[in-house]
């Protein structure tokens, strides 16, 4: 039976790319990105691992106490055990956030934006209703509500549903990502769009381990309360 030397056959349908001249390649499109992004900023590498990081770790910690009540018992106290956790995100977020401005004035501007006279109005409304959105939200919640406190068993007395909290998105990070696309805008930046995106993404993310956990120790106190009643 006759042999094929598969190991030729390899090198000789591959031998067609040694005429290529790369330096021939057309990459201006990629050239242009730079007029408006510096992908060697490291500050954008940072922003996006601050943006996924923070809120991976209050999901993470709060979990964690909710099923091992490790702080409550550290600290002396649910509430107390409530405070250590808040203090971190407190940092995490301001850091967060920080950066973030740290990049956009870092970045190139977007001049067709900036040249706008409207730029500035339309991003110091979206900031007003961000920010109103973010301290109505935890006036609302109070700061257990606010800080997770229903993993650590401290419950309002019913799940909250009125303004804002009816509107299809959690305000509170409905409230950051306007803040963030202001800012964005303000700064005329484009990488602040980008990141804009990635915030909300993040947030979203989020949620869906949020939400479910939340309706779902709302639900079982209605049914205690309910069954008090009936008893």
């Amino acid at each position: 039976m006759q042999q094929t030397d598969y190991r030729k056959k390899t090198w000789s349908c591959c031998d067609g790319f040694g005429n290529l001249d790369l330096d021939k390649v057309d990459v201006s499109f990629l050239m242009g990105t730079s007029q408006f992004i510096d992908l060697k900023d490291v500050n954008i590498y940072v922003t996006i691992i601050c943006i996924f990081l923070t809120p991976v770790f209050w999901n993470v910690i709060a979990r964690w106490e909710f099923y091992t009540k490790k702080l409550s018992t550290l600290f002396g106290s649910p509430f107390k055990g409530c405070v250590a956790l808040a203090l971190p995100i407190l940092f995490l977020v301001c850091l967060r956030d920080i950066q973030y401005e740290t990049t956009l004035k870092s970045q190139p501007k977007w001049e067709t934006l900036e040249a706008m006279p409207i730029s500035k109005t339309a991003a110091s409304v979206l900031l007003a209703i961000g920010m109103t959105l973010v301290i109505w939200s935890f006036w609302t919640l109070g700061f257990t509500g606010t800080f997770f406190g229903d993993y650590f068993g401290i419950l309002l007395d019913k799940k909250v549903t009125k303004f804002p909290f009816n509107i299809p998105h959690d305000p509170m990070y409905l409230g950051s990502t306007l803040n963030w696309l202001g800012l964005a805008i303000w700064h005329a930046s484009p990488i602040g769009f980008v990141l804009t995106l990635l915030v909300w993404t993040s947030y979203q993310i989020a949620l869906t381990y949020e939400r479910p956990f939340t309706d779902e120790v709302y639900r079982k106190k209605r049914l205690r309360n309910d069954r008090k009643k009936d008893s």
